[in-house]
């Protein structure tokens, strides 16, 4: 494998590496039953507060606590509104999303473009020199390293263990863990709250590690694709991981394109992340594909059909009186 391709697949990597935060975060969130759709406001406005504490306190340990408590502080409130005020959590988070846009276009005003704090690169030792996968995999910086075991970690907690079992019940069918004596909505705000702070986290990512440094609108955008990826990957972790990947190769592809065609306006390969995404979203778990899958081989169809049925939480966005 040549020089420029592994350098490519390290490149995507990287890109994809605070989506996959963001991916994992939404994805315990609403696995618990909660939609918390103030994602993109939320990265918005902790990658803004990531920058600035960290750059005022030259310490990126700070940078990302700040940005986690951001992110926490908005699920929460995703989860009070929903909770105790009865209020529609789609509406809740929606308000939310454009509140935090607002707020760090406003708060983080003085300090756009300006140099700050970056995460060190940090290879591996010994595993870096492996050859091929020590390149892409193994000489990285920590918030890649973070972002793959975060993955891991998710999917096993989720589905290999007995709290992972309680998050999923209480996601599923709030009734039947109540009656087996687990407080749902306590649950539901303790995941909301872990969740947002890894959406938090994400968002400092990008201001500290990819896309370092601050501007108005800096991440805006990239929690909408968080949240489609979130279905794409059937609300799985390891899926929705390999979505925030397909979604950083389109990016770099567009780049590709864009150095190979200068004459092709940039606005439209700009456009071709988001193009796959809404036709992500038209095809996934759609009756169409379903009907389209019966006319493939049959060797096929297994593995087409496990691959685009998604099926979310059935009590998804659904409140629950316990409180």
């Amino acid at each position: 494998m040549n020089d420029e391709l592994i350098r490519t697949l390290a490149s995507i990597l990287v890109q994809s590496s605070p989506l996959m935060i963001a991916v994992c975060g939404e994805t315990i969130t609403e696995r618990s039953g909660v939609i918390n759709l103030s994602v993109d406001g939320t990265i918005l406005l902790a990658a803004m507060t990531g920058f600035v504490l960290g750059l005022k306190t030259d310490s990126l340990l700070i940078g990302f606590l700040a940005a986690a408590i951001v992110g926490a502080l908005m699920a929460f409130l995703v989860a009070f509104g929903s909770f105790r005020l009865r209020q529609n959590q789609v509406a809740i988070g929606f308000v939310l999303t454009l509140l935090g846009d607002d707020l760090s276009a406003f708060l983080g005003q003085n300090y756009t473009r300006i140099p700050g704090p970056v995460v060190e690169h940090l290879p591996i030792p010994y595993l870096k020199d492996i050859p091929v996968i020590g390149r892409i995999f193994f000489d990285q910086d920590l918030v890649v390293y973070f972002a793959i075991i975060l993955a891991v970690f998710t999917w096993w907690f989720l589905n290999r263990t007995q709290p992972g079992l309680h998050l999923r019940s209480v996601g599923e069918r709030p009734e039947a863990s109540f009656a087996r004596g687990i407080n749902v909505n306590r649950l539901r705000y303790l995941y909301s709250v872990l969740g947002g702070a890894l959406i938090g986290i994400a968002g400092a990512a990008y201001s500290l590690d990819i896309k370092v440094g601050w501007s108005d609108g800096h991440t805006r955008g990239l929690g909408w694709i968080a949240l489609a990826i979130v279905i794409f990957g059937g609300w799985s972790p390891l899926r929705g991981a390999f979505g925030a990947i397909l979604f950083g190769a389109t990016k770099t592809l567009a780049t590709v394109l864009q150095r190979t065609f200068p004459e092709v306006s940039v606005v439209a390969f700009n456009t071709i992340p988001w193009l796959l995404m809404i036709f992500v979203l038209l095809t996934v778990g759609s009756e169409f594909t379903a009907r389209l899958i019966l006319y493939m081989p049959k060797p096929l169809r297994g593995p087409l059909s496990r691959a685009l049925r998604v099926s979310p939480p059935m009590a998804l966005g659904k409140t629950f009186g316990n409180d």
